[in-house]
């Protein structure tokens, strides 16, 4: 009997031939923010997900957060992103690109020398790679209503390069205290206009940026990644998560998206959350529930098969197996990750991981 987890899904517009999911995963290695072809090798290696998702994408200068991370603002960038999602459709694989503005999550020096922004003025408590190393975010100012409606149009532009790039979708990136994060969350959103305050205020951001992504998109091909249980980035837990996140998925059933990609407890960490929370937003989510954070092999053919998931994201496995569906559907051992290498270099723990069959390689 094959396990649910390794037969096909219909997520919204996307077929997915498996429900094997590659999570989204920075890697610093686009100089000039544009991806090349190491990225094309990469993620032509992984083709047997049943859906890959980039690592996050900018979708414009003022988003980008860490140093050597690709865009899907430039022409130049749009190009490369071809490359990629020719490679995987030619291997049989389905790729989603990941819609990024990071925030306050970021540093002067990679804006050009200005300040980072977010939904209200301050810092957080977190650090952004830069220079080969990671260092303190920088100081973030408060967007203006006019800058908000900027960003929303960013994130529409964004969306129609990647239907030009060839992309099967997109996933807006709504978790781990990024923008969207940061506009949701009473813990970092102290405005006092319309899109601060109430829960109805505070998911109007996200909601605008939906309906932007839908609208250049189509919802069947529109997803995106929420984490309401994570701090991190200095997220801070708002003080009604239930609530918000609840307010959050209505605005995602009003639009029809295709995906949600829930990021269940803390990211990198415990999958954990109050009794019943995860429980009630699956629940009330209407589409495919993409599950992440934590999961190996038994853990996510048991979420499938009880219906918990309707596919499950993998992150730090895929960066170590390249052909991790396939292995995952023969119980096959798998390659161990090299943290060292996970960001920024060439080659070695990007593209030459083994195979488990040489041909896949």
């Amino acid at each position: 009997m094959t396990e649910k987890l390794f037969t096909p899904l219909q997520a919204g517009d996307i077929a997915m031939k498996n429900r094997v999911v590659m999570a989204p995963l920075t890697r610093n290695r686009a100089p000039g923010d544009i991806p090349g072809p190491q990225h094309v090798e990469y993620y032509r290696q992984r083709a047997g997900a049943g859906l890959i998702v980039t690592e996050g994408s900018q979708i414009s200068p003022m988003g980008k957060g860490y140093a050597d991370t690709p865009g899907i603002h430039s022409a130049a960038q749009v190009a490369g992103w071809k490359a990629v999602t020719a490679a995987v459709h030619d291997a049989g694989g389905r790729i989603a690109a990941q819609l990024w503005h990071v925030g306050r999550i970021s540093h002067p020096s990679l804006l050009g020398g200005a300040a980072p922004v977010s939904a209200s003025a301050g810092a957080a408590k977190s650090k952004t790679y830069v220079d080969g190393a990671f260092h303190p975010t920088g100081e973030a100012r408060a967007l203006s209503e006019a800058e908000i409606a900027a960003t929303v149009e960013d994130f529409r532009r964004a969306a129609g390069n990647a239907m030009a790039a060839g992309f099967d979708g997109v996933e807006i990136h709504g978790a781990n205290g990024y923008l969207i994060d940061q506009f949701l969350r009473d813990t970092a959103n102290r405005r006092t206009d319309g899109y601060g305050g109430p829960v109805a205020n505070r998911v109007r951001f996200l909601s605008e940026v939906v309906g932007a992504v839908v609208a250049e998109a189509g919802a069947g091909r529109t997803g995106i990644r929420l984490s309401p249980w994570s701090n991190a980035n200095d997220a801070g837990i708002d003080s009604d998560t239930p609530a918000l996140f609840a307010a959050a998925i209505d605005v995602l059933n009003a639009a029809g998206v295709a995906f949600l990609h829930m990021v269940e407890g803390q990211t990198g960490g415990p999958r954990a959350w109050p009794e019943g929370g995860i429980e009630a937003l699956r629940a009330r989510f209407r589409g495919v529930w993409i599950a992440n954070n934590g999961y190996d092999r038994q853990s996510a053919i048991e979420a499938v098969d009880s219906g918990r998931a309707d596919a499950v994201a993998f992150g730090k496995l895929y960066i170590a197996n390249p052909d991790l569906a396939q292995r995952l559907a023969v119980d096959a051992a798998l390659n161990a990750p090299v943290p060292a290498t996970f960001y920024g270099g060439g080659a070695e723990g990007y593209t030459d991981y083994p195979a488990l069959y040489p041909a896949l390689a």
